[in-house]
């Protein structure tokens, strides 16, 4: 028997294994690992010798759990910058079947595979049993490293292949990835937020931010070579019955064999993943919310409904006004229904007598008059009605007005602001904004509605001059801007004759709290309810792992003090996309659930409440 025990630093290692080799011709592990990102050993043949950590072959007792191989983790050396495990790939239908706590002898080639080092195994041997204590590893990680995307990430690789142990409380920053590849990003001190919804602009501020969050984040994953498994892993794996995983909520303690990969299909994103050992068990720190109240005796809402299109996608380009726009909305029948199913439960549940909608087809009347028809037919015959705008502008979306007639009536025509009215106002990049008067009926009060769709971050602008500059706010800031000030200098000309100063901007500005387009409307007089009221920490969308508010409510001076309530509804943002309407990639139909308002959009609603008078 040999018996090792070695302490350096922070990391123990216990290595008991019955072996009758004399350790010729043995090359230890960190010696296949090296100090830099890959093996100086590439394409050599070599024969190592350690303890499995992670039994992740395929076809063997395990079914959950299959990557081809298994993590072996042998005797350490004195150096803290190379790992002492390696994963050992040995196919499909390994000739041995190994267990944790084996000690075993691999020979084989030593190759790169998607960034982590392995070896190909041309035999396996059991020699004995042995055990490895975890080392403990905490974030943020003090260097970062670039992966082959060129994304900053952390620098781990000194783990890759071992057993770790993060004690740490790591928090649920993004479900993106789930359903595709089987992993959820994870991070340390809590949630992670889009630099300008809590920073001024600033390049030198956005740089450092970047930095911040890439060394405190980690990606959890299910430990599966295929894409789209089902069951889904991880979407139940709450300390509470019916617990459904959301961005937000925590785990602590995890304990697992650290990998390097794209995750399972080999197409997410590139960087160190945990593999856990030990079962995760999360804690619902973020539950999904009942249907706000909100107090005010009118109610109005901003909804992003996730384009929906009345138009089934069929790949043709027969959307938009000129019907040649791709479609972006359900791809059949089955899909537009699921759609329609989980939109109307949102906004009956909002329960707002006037609502905003964002991403609708701009078709003539065929999306708002589909919504307000099965909103009817669950609420009552005539409960909603519609602006009846036709189409607006040349883009294949657009925004529109619901509002039930009971409450509120037309007070005039509807106004639009493109470029026509001023060329500040690009209608090519951003959706002209639709103004609606409103004459309560309980009072005669009015109030206009002004719904808003700026240019996004996802495209860039830089053939009409106007870059991402690296300060946080991304592509085509000034078109944006731009459009902001056009949009204050429109409304304060009363383009739709209401005689009343009292205007609610509601929609997606595509823009966070502190970036240029908001403080342009700021400085027009307009007073941000939500920020006003929750502060910077409220979002409304979740991207790339940060959370903030591009979906606002804004309120002319003179509007403030009739705002009795406001609410973010967090049903959308936080939830897996894999809950939404989509059946792509083979999802489980079963776990869809139309009568829930949870993932009915990828954008929370907003819900002011006013007393007008």
């Amino acid at each position: 028997m040999l018996y090792y025990v070695t302490s350096i630093a922070t990391l123990t290692f216990a290595f008991i294994a019955a072996c009758s080799s004399s350790g010729v011709g043995i090359t230890p592990v960190y010696e296949v690992q090296g100090s830099g990102t890959a093996s100086p050993l590439v394409g050599r043949s070599v024969t190592v010798e350690g303890v499995v950590v992670g039994d992740f072959q395929d076809n063997d007792a395990d079914l959950a759990s299959n990557l081809g191989g298994f993590y072996l983790q042998g005797k350490p050396d004195k150096e803290l910058n190379t790992s002492d495990g390696v994963f050992v790939f040995d196919s499909n239908d390994p000739t041995v079947d190994v267990s944790v706590g084996d000690s075993v002898r691999v020979q084989g080639v030593v190759n790169e595979h998607f960034g982590e080092t392995q070896i190909s195994a041309r035999s396996v041997t059991v020699t004995g049993t042995g055990s490895i204590l975890p080392v403990p590893v905490t974030l943020p990680t003090a260097s970062l490293t670039t992966n082959s995307d060129g994304d900053l990430i952390a620098d781990l690789e000194h783990y890759e292949g071992m057993l770790i142990h993060l004690p740490q409380t790591l928090t649920v920053s993004e479900l993106w990835s789930l359903e595709r590849h089987g992993s959820i990003l994870l991070s340390q001190g809590g949630r992670l937020y889009a630099f300008t919804n809590r920073n001024a602009p600033d390049v030198d501020g956005y740089g450092a931010h970047i930095e911040s969050n890439a060394a405190r984040r980690l990606w959890l994953d299910d430990g599966l070579r295929i894409s789209n498994a089902t069951p889904v892993r991880y979407l139940t794996a709450g300390s509470e019955p019916g617990y459904s995983i959301r961005a937000g909520d925590q785990v602590t303690g995890l304990t697992g064999v650290l990998r390097y990969s794209r995750g399972a299909g080999s197409s997410g994103s590139e960087g160190y993943r945990l593999i856990p050992t030990v079962a995760p068990l999360f804690e619902s720190m973020n539950p999904r919310p009942a249907a706000p109240k909100v107090a005010g005796t009118l109610r109005v809402a901003g909804a992003n409904v996730l384009n929906f299109f009345s138009t089934v996608d069929t790949g043709q380009s027969v959307c938009g006004p000129a019907r040649s726009d791709s479609c972006r909305g359900a791809d059949s029948d089955v899909e537009r229904d699921r759609q329609l199913n989980k939109t109307t439960s949102a906004l009956a549940m909002i329960e707002a007598d006037i609502v905003g909608l964002i991403e609708l087809e701009n078709n003539a009347s065929e999306s708002l008059q589909t919504i307000v028809g099965a909103l009817n037919a669950q609420l009552g015959a005539g409960t909603y009605s519609y602006v009846a705008t036709g189409t607006i502008g040349d883009d294949s979306i657009k925004t529109g007005i619901i509002y039930k007639s009971a409450t509120v009536s037309l007070s005039g025509s509807f106004a639009v602001l493109d470029s026509s009215v001023d060329a500040r106002f690009n209608d090519s990049r951003n959706r002209p904004v639709l103004a609606q008067t409103f004459s309560q009926n309980s009072n005669g009060a009015r109030i206009t509605i002004a719904v808003i769709h700026l240019k996004s971050k996802g495209s860039p602008c830089d053939e009409i001059g106007d870059p991402d500059t690296g300060d946080g706010q991304g592509n085509c800031n000034q078109t944006r801007t731009a459009a902001a000030i056009a949009m204050a200098d429109w409304l304060a000309t009363d383009p739709t004759s209401s005689g009343d100063a009292d205007v609610l901007v509601i929609g997606d500005s595509n823009s966070y709290y502190l970036e240029d387009p908001m403080t342009a409307l700021d400085d027009a007089g307009f007073v941000n309810l939500v920020e006003s009221s929750a502060g910077q920490d409220s979002y409304s969308f979740l991207f790339a792992g940060q959370v903030g508010a591009l979906d606002h409510a804004l309120a002319s001076p003179s509007l403030v003090d009739q705002v009795a309530g406001i609410a973010e509804w967090h049903i959308n943002a936080d939830e897996p996309p894999l809950l939404d309407y989509n059946l792509e990639f083979d999802r489980d139909p079963g776990m869809f659930d139309g009568t829930t308002p949870y993932r009915s959009s990828d954008h929370d609603p907003l819900i002011i409440g006013l007393d007008l008078n």
